[in-house]
């Protein structure tokens, strides 16, 4: 395709639309201006995966540091001597068997390419598979996934230390030899690419389009966008008619337009029941917005029947970020669920940085009941939001805070549910509720609540209750 002309691209995003799993109603697609040449799409981003060696022998490292021992009567320790390696943005471990927990401390130091200086060691989050699909599913059926830790934001980096000890414990194999670490482990080096700029941006409520703007009506016409694949066509497409195919973002609404929007998208199923209560809809960053490649992901989308719950997490990758390196954090996070964790997309239904900017998560549409991959045993008929950080010693930004009830406010209005409130969901199986059991919980909770874990973070859990108020106010209810 790389070769083609933008009107030959035109041409097969119309044919290749017509098989997409979401039916566009209202749209027809606009011709491209001719004689524009196709820009090639590259793939943003890459992914180095390192093997995780023994350590040792103790005489050779630092005297009394964790993990350097190799003695037979202490605790495995492996790791990865200081290297040099290709630039790279976030670090997280992974295994191969997703069911065997890892029990120890993992750490990295990290060359700054800005600087060449190394930093001190940091800890990444081991226990991480409250975060994945749920049991018995396709997708955590598919002898693709691995046991993975947090992910880590380092930034631009170009050097690389691992330490990794194992600790006796719950999920720690104990033998002879002392606690054991999981078969296969890897470092997972995750550099998020760049992205050239889209020329396009939403057109919805919008303006006559600009000379980076496709013309058309503002309610989302289909424009063949030169460069565009047919995964991207099939991710943007799941959008319309909320925004034009090809949107970097959906516009935010008011309250009244939010409720004719919905009205509108949802073709007439929307319950009238619903309609008074659906907050307004804030300002989404789409998947085509943050640069996701979306030829990682598994084709297609996978649905929930409803959204009965909104899970809140924190993604536990640390809050060396600033607000304009979201984009990039957000495309490691996908590329470690997807190519190191072996996730058909991210995990997360949808992200809010520290700024209070929202982003589309995982495809499928963000009015949709789209299954995620973020609260184990509670994936079905839920939703969730992760926000960018670790907020367990870290109060969460008042920006962010204020996103997740504004988010909350539509996405749970759309369905109905009062987010003060409670509902049952019932448990896929996990380590607080087993499988088949029915489940109270708050309609916005944190993953705590249905999970044993620490996420979202003590101090992000304890903004819950007002959360849960705002989001209620902003749906206008009593």
């Amino acid at each position: 395709m790389r070769g083609f002309l933008a009107s030959s691209i035109g041409v097969a995003t119309a044919a290749a639309l017509a098989a997409l799993p979401l039916a566009l109603s209202t749209p027809a697609l606009a011709a491209p201006s001719q004689g524009a040449a196709a820009t090639p799409v590259a793939p943003a981003g890459s992914t180095q995966s390192l093997p995780l060696g023994p350590l040792g022998p103790a005489a050779d490292r630092s005297p009394g540091v964790p993990g350097m021992s190799t003695s037979p009567r202490l605790p495995e320790s492996r790791g990865l001597p200081p290297r040099e390696v290709k630039r790279f943005s976030l670090v997280g471990v992974v295994w191969d068997d997703a069911s065997t927990q890892l029990s120890g401390r993992v750490q990295v130091r990290t060359r700054t390419v800005a600087t060449g200086t190394w930093s001190d060691w940091q800890d990444i989050e081991t226990h991480n598979s409250e975060h994945a699909p749920d049991l018995d599913t396709r997708e955590s059926g598919s002898g693709r996934v691995r046991g993975s830790t947090a992910p880590l934001w380092v930034g631009d980096s170009d050097g690389i230390e691992v330490r990794v000890r194992a600790e006796p414990g719950a999920g720690a194999p104990a033998t002879r030899a002392g606690a054991r670490l999981p078969s296969g482990m890897r470092i997972e080096l995750v550099d998020p690419g760049a992205t050239d700029p889209v020329t396009v941006v939403d057109a919805k409520n919008g303006a006559t389009g600009t000379a980076d703007e496709p013309e058309g009506d503002d309610k989302g016409d289909v424009v063949a966008l030169p460069g565009m694949t047919m995964e991207t066509a099939e991710s943007s497409s799941a959008n319309v008619p909320l925004a034009a195919l090809g949107a970097k973002e959906i516009s935010a609404l008011d309250k009244a337009d939010s409720t004719a929007d919905a009205v509108l998208a949802s073709e007439g199923t929307l319950s009238a029941a619903a309609r008074p209560y659906i907050g307004p809809r804030p300002r989404i960053v789409t998947r085509l917005g943050w640069g996701a490649d979306e030829s990682l992901r598994e084709p297609g989308f996978v649905y929930t029947s409803t959204v009965k719950a909104a899970f809140v997490h924190h993604t536990a990758s640390g809050n060396n970020y600033a607000c304009k390196d979201a984009p990039a954090v957000l495309r490691s996070l996908y590329r470690y669920h997807v190519v190191s964790s072996g996730w058909r997309d991210l995990g997360y239904n949808f992200a809010v940085d520290k700024c209070g900017t929202v982003y589309e998560g995982r495809a499928g549409g963000v009015a949709k009941a789209v299954l995620g991959a973020h609260t184990m045993g509670f994936n079905t008929d839920s939703m969730g939001v992760a926000v960018l950080g670790t907020y367990t010693s870290t109060n969460p930004p008042a920006a962010a805070v204020k996103a997740v009830a504004q988010l909350t406010a539509w996405k749970l209005g759309l369905f109905n549910r009062d987010p003060r409130a409670k509902t049952t969901l019932k448990s896929g199986g996990g380590n607080r509720f087993k499988k088949g059991t029915n489940v109270k919980l708050n309609v916005i909770s944190g993953h705590r609540d249905g999970f044993a874990t620490e996420c979202p973070g003590k101090l992000l859990y304890a903004q819950l209750p007002p959360t849960r108020t705002s989001s209620a106010k902003l749906q206008g209810r009593p």
